[in-house]
């Protein structure tokens, strides 16, 4: 697969999940790519925290996220 192509599967993804009402919660990188857990309280009013884990390996998929936590970090501040 094109790195273009393994590109868009991953921020599909990960579009995805921010659709579902997930948020980054943690990123962890290493040599292989990054690995980012994404958490979503449940809709019916219960504590319980659902929890989903996601490698990413491509550079720009790498950016594209970390420019999400930027935008939402400057929405907070």
């Amino acid at each position: 697969m094109s790195s273009y192509k393994e590109f868009l599967a991953e921020k599909q993804k990960i579009d995805e999940l921010y659709k579902s009402g997930y948020e980054i919660t943690k990123v962890e990188e290493n040599l292989s790519g990054a690995f980012l857990t994404f958490e979503r309280s449940n809709l019916n009013g219960k504590s319980k925290v659902t929890q989903v884990k996601l490698q990413i390996l491509t550079a720009d998929a790498r950016k594209y996220f970390s420019n999400l936590i930027m935008a939402k970090q400057k929405n907070l501040v």
